[in-house]
């Protein structure tokens, strides 16, 4: 059986490889709740180490940012998962799918990420009831900060 393989009959092993967590990376958890996917969490936290929370002083590679159809601005909670993350770091902003309380419209992250500084390079399933985005800092802005 090839490595590829396994790891697609891993469960917990491709969810981490879709957001391209990797061991010793430092990811921060913002917008958790009871109603986060504990499987997606896991995963994560099996790859990486322990998350680590928004009160963290650390720079970090990855923002694992559960946001929901009321939690607040999102242009707002965006620029806060800037604050510690890395120059060449990620944001992935998990939402409620379609159908799912507190679901997100596509054309509010369209329009919030940019005014953030962030540009969506892509989307994945991030378990039954949730998606994710992955927001980078476009090539060109990271030289200015």
């Amino acid at each position: 059986m090839s490595a590829t393989a396994g790891q697609a009959a891993d469960g917990v092993r491709s969810l981490a490889d879709r957001f391209g967590i990797e061991p010793g990376m430092v990811v921060m958890e913002m917008g958790y709740d009871d109603d986060v996917d504990e499987d997606l969490r896991d995963a994560l936290a099996d790859r990486c180490g322990e998350l680590v929370d928004e009160d963290t002083d650390e720079v970090v590679d990855a923002v694992l940012l559960w946001y929901r159809d009321g939690d607040g601005d999102l242009f707002e909670v965006l620029t806060d998962a800037l604050g510690p993350l890395a120059d060449t770091g990620v944001v992935w902003l998990v939402t409620p799918k379609a159908g799912r309380d507190g679901h997100v419209e596509p054309s509010d992250i369209s329009e919030s990420a940019p005014t953030a500084g962030l540009q969506q390079t892509s989307t994945v399933n991030a378990g039954k009831d949730w998606t994710a985005a992955r927001l980078v800092t476009p090539r060109g802005a990271r030289k200015s900060k």
